[in-house]
């Protein structure tokens, strides 16, 4: 077998360039025109400007907190260093900005719906728990929990949807969703505090007006907002907010943002590794859930979505205890399979939204506008013949496991060697075929620590996080909470921040 399918299944320079800058205008999109530069090219090719600019960027973004701890030190705050992210902000065109806000509280809508129905999550999943042996151990914690009764009636939702701005068939770019997140959604802390690094950029190349037009960030509070909800709806005031944290943190600033809101709203918040609810948790009579002695409110999941992060067997009956606890999880194992790319593919399907919004076509419409094709690739006739088209035309598809976290999906060349030696497997239906999006390139510096500051043709993906919350059978919150921008060379075909490969960034509205 192809080893990748076997791994996935397991100052002065300022003052003399100044007087010479051309003026940043953004001209008015045309029919044929996708994403305009932000910042003209005889700015991107003036070497001793953008060397200043990236020395205070930098400096900037390690006064505003976009911080990572390094490799060599990775659960150690004695080292860090900037998080990598882009010297100018990105251009995004205002109305696909919007319908991403706007479709938002539609998707979080239809995954707490899709959620509370067992039989279609049992149906959908089915082929896929037999391929894969990591959602079948998901999925059987989920049976049991509801062969138990669901001991826990209010449902905590942080999701967030990715796009990337297609520029196929048309000339102007469509929003297109790349993938929804229902576990683990992160670098909305350090996304909340990159504007204010390209706010400074802009004003040190001489251009405040337009550095007064960089949005802020408000996905830090939204999601927090949903946290501290939640955590008074459970009753406790002695009660905590669980952090569940991978074994290494590099990302741990991006946590602490959260962290830090939440002790602000004074609600405590305690951070413990899967491993130690095993070693160090219990469940009452009641089926409250307490750590080291204390009470759980909200369990908050920053783990969990890899099989990586169950290094044991012990992690997976922590992962049972919280399930069957009062405790509020964030999110719960339905919401968390709802996530899956298999379901991600079914939603496609005819009639299949009109199922979970039936009082709501205008939805549906915004919902189904941000799809591209999602192919099962189960055995049987359908599954063959998609396979046959993505064989003889690899380019115009991704083949997409179920797993999460940025750097897993296979493109290209890569594609057309790991479907032909799955595609007389049971092991295909572990994968979903998704139409490859064609997104608009634009050049941007990208600074990484240790990496040459060199300009580069990149792509965008646009996140969008929603927070709900739904106490019985009612929705009492539902928002669109915030945004992510990242960015990449046009040489990657996958991953995200935390794989190396896709750096922070910030949209400027066009």
């Amino acid at each position: 077998m192809h080893s990748r399918v076997h791994s996935l299944i397991h100052s002065q320079v300022h003052s003399r360039v100044q007087s010479r800058l051309p003026s940043l205008s953004v001209p008015k999109r045309t029919e044929s025109e996708i994403l305009i530069p932000v910042v003209p090219d005889e700015v991107l090719l003036n070497s001793n400007l953008i060397q200043h600019l990236a020395l205070n960027a930098k400096d900037a973004a390690l006064l505003y907190g976009v911080l990572m701890r390094t490799k060599e030190d990775p659960n150690s705050s004695e080292t860090i260093n900037y998080a990598p992210f882009t010297l100018f902000p990105s251009p995004v065109p205002t109305s696909l900005f919007n319908q991403a806000f706007e479709v938002q509280q539609d998707f979080n809508l239809l995954v707490d719906k899709i959620s509370m129905d067992s039989e279609f999550l049992k149906n959908s999943l089915a082929s896929t728990a037999e391929a894969d042996e990591f959602t079948a151990r998901l999925f059987n914690i989920y049976t049991q929990v509801l062969d138990e009764g669901i001991a826990q009636s209010i449902t905590l939702g942080v999701n967030r949807s990715d796009y990337m701005f297609d520029k196929r068939p048309k000339l102007t770019a469509t929003l297109k969703q790349v993938e929804i997140n229902t576990i683990a959604a992160s670098f909305a802390g350090l996304a909340a505090r990159v504007p204010e690094v390209h706010r400074h950029v802009m004003n040190v190349w001489g251009k405040p007006d337009e550095a007064a037009k960089i949005l802020s960030n408000k996905a830090v509070k939204g999601i927090c907002k949903g946290i501290a909800r939640a955590w008074h709806l459970y009753g406790s005031p002695d009660a905590v907010v669980l952090f569940l944290v991978e074994k290494i943190s590099r990302n741990i600033f991006d946590q602490r943002c959260l962290e830090m809101e939440l002790w602000k709203k004074n609600v405590q918040v305690i951070r413990r590794q899967m491993y130690e609810i095993y070693q160090r948790g219990t469940l009452d009579d009641n089926k409250k859930l307490f750590v080291d002695g204390i009470e759980v409110a909200v369990a908050y999941f920053r783990t969990g979505y890899s099989p990586d992060d169950y290094t044991c067997d012990e992690c997976w009956i922590a992962r049972l205890m919280i399930e069957r606890s009062m405790a509020i999880k964030c999110p719960n194992i339905a919401t968390h399979l709802v996530g899956t790319k298999k379901i991600q593919q079914e939603l496609v399907r005819e009639g299949v939204l009109e199922k979970f919004l039936p009082d709501d076509p205008a939805a549906v419409e915004r919902i189904r506008e941000t799809f591209v094709g999602l192919y099962s690739i189960d055995e049987g006739p359908d599954g063959d013949e998609i396979i046959a088209k993505a064989l003889a035309d690899p380019e115009s598809y991704v083949l997409k496991p179920q797993r999460e976290g940025g750097g897993n999906n296979i493109f290209g060349e890569e594609l057309r060697q790991v479907l032909g030696g799955i595609k007389d497997k049971a092991l295909r239906s572990a994968f979903i075929l998704m139409d490859r999006i064609k997104p608009q390139v634009v050049k941007n510096y990208l600074l990484q620590s240790g990496a040459a500051v060199k300009l580069s043709e990149c792509v965008v993906e646009l996140g969008v996080f929603g927070v709900y919350i739904r106490n019985c059978n009612r929705l009492s919150m539902n928002l669109s909470a915030g945004h992510l921008l990242r960015t990449k060379r046009t040489e990657f075909a996958d991953g995200g921040v935390a794989a190396g490969v896709a750096v922070l960034d910030t949209p400027y509205l066009i």
